[in-house]
């Protein structure tokens, strides 16, 4: 397909884990990609540029309005036909202990940039009325965090938000679909300081799969999509289980130094 008829998609978190993902799956499907990054994308860039598409690095902090800005200009005035805004950061440990200034940066890059950065592209989809949005939430967003407080509250926000915006488009040819996985094999735990925690050192899901699944479920179109059987369990059970319990079994998983009980 030349890249005059080739659609746009605009990836963010892209450098690894589920983000690079989805930008395989949208270059396998002929997309041309805008990826974005608070990390180094060269490697990225170079394995889907081998795909044949075009493709747009851009190495920015989505968690400031500069960084969505300039995600948003390197699209250079192209229709997004595809928005996956997987963009997200963890943090370990009591809330009381954190660093504050790292709680705000989980909630700017997790909640503020990828509202941004949807309403920026949203409005312009709703305008063409063509466009899909993927949003990376968590079955995290079912259950009360202990030790990981503030990530499973964002995620808690996005997982309601997308449902509620997906609800505001329905009489558009818009789509949201939001892609909740479990427990996945990325840097999210190095980067969220949990290499010692019981969820940090257990079984992760690939991905690649987790990708996979989410990638097909906006294509299709789908409202959301839990990834993996044992997270469907999970996220079925917490929407029955008491919120203290749910509580008391994630500080189980994610207190610090329960990574040798596992």
């Amino acid at each position: 397909m030349s890249a005059a008829f080739r659609p746009l998609a605009v990836v963010t978190g892209a450098s690894s884990g589920i983000g690079l993902g989805l930008a395989r799956e949208c270059a396998r499907a002929g997309f041309d990609l805008v990826i974005a990054a608070d990390r180094p994308l060269a490697a990225a860039e170079a394995e889907l540029k081998a795909t044949g598409v075009q493709v747009e690095a851009v190495q920015v902090d989505l968690a400031t309005p500069q960084g969505v800005g300039l995600v948003h200009a390197a699209t250079r005035g192209r229709p997004v036909v595809a928005l996956c805004a997987n963009a997200g950061q963890g943090l370990g440990n009591a809330f009381l202990d954190q660093d504050f200034q790292s709680i705000i940066k989980v909630v700017d890059t997790n909640i503020t940039g990828t509202l941004a950065l949807i309403y920026r592209v949203g409005r312009e989809m709703r305008a063409r009325n063509q466009g899909r949005i993927l949003i990376t939430g968590s079955i995290a967003g079912f259950m009360p965090g202990s030790f990981q407080a503030v990530y499973n509250g964002t995620k808690a926000f996005i997982d309601s938000f997308s449902w509620a915006l997906r609800n505001e488009l329905k009489d558009t040819a818009v789509t949201v679909t939001c892609l909740m996985p479990g427990v996945t094999d990325t840097e999210f735990f190095d980067r969220a300081g949990m290499q010692d925690t019981k969820i940090g050192t257990g079984e992760k899901m690939d991905p690649d799969e987790v990708a996979k699944i989410g990638f097909k479920a906006m294509m299709d179109g789908e409202g959301d999509v839990v990834a993996g059987w044992k997270n469907k369990m999970q996220a079925a059970m917490a929407s029955i289980t008491p919120s203290a319990l749910l509580a008391e079994q994630h500080r189980k998983m994610a207190e610090p130094g329960t990574g040798g009980n596992h």
